[in-house]
């Protein structure tokens, strides 16, 4: 079933001030990872409130989210869009595009992500204001 998706254009001119913000350096409550091989990875990650996974992309694999607690927002670039998940809801970033994840009005959340298939990287983009691209 495809994900109920909640598409929103608020981007504007004044989001194109660039700056990266390393990956590793998001402040995430708590990571579980649940499998991983040599060209795949299961994780559920966890949230609070104001957290978020700042903008990166992957260079061979697609991220696979579902959302267990929300509601969330991926929001990619090229294309823009911005999917809003409630529970049990899912999509898909395929590779080389741009993500951001984050709770809907900064709020906590949850979930589950498939990562594969090929040799796992993560690399941070430049950013807008606030982490929004």
């Amino acid at each position: 079933m495809p994900p109920v998706v909640v598409v929103r254009s608020r981007f504007t001119a004044k989001d194109t001030a660039m700056e990266a913000i390393p990956y590793n350096a998001a402040k995430i409550r708590n990571r579980e990872t649940l499998m991983e091989g040599a060209d795949m990875r299961v994780r559920v990650l966890t949230l609070d409130a104001g957290q978020c996974i700042p903008w990166h992309y992957h260079s061979e694999i697609t991220d696979s989210f579902v959302c267990l607690e929300g509601p969330m927002v991926v929001e990619t670039r090229a294309p823009r869009a911005e999917y809003v998940l409630g529970a049990g809801k899912r999509c898909e970033v395929p590779p080389k595009v741009a993500h951001y994840v984050h709770g809907l009005d900064e709020g906590p959340f949850k979930f589950l992500i498939v990562q594969g298939v090929g040799v796992y990287d993560n690399i941070a983009v430049g950013v807008g204001r606030k982490g929004r691209g």
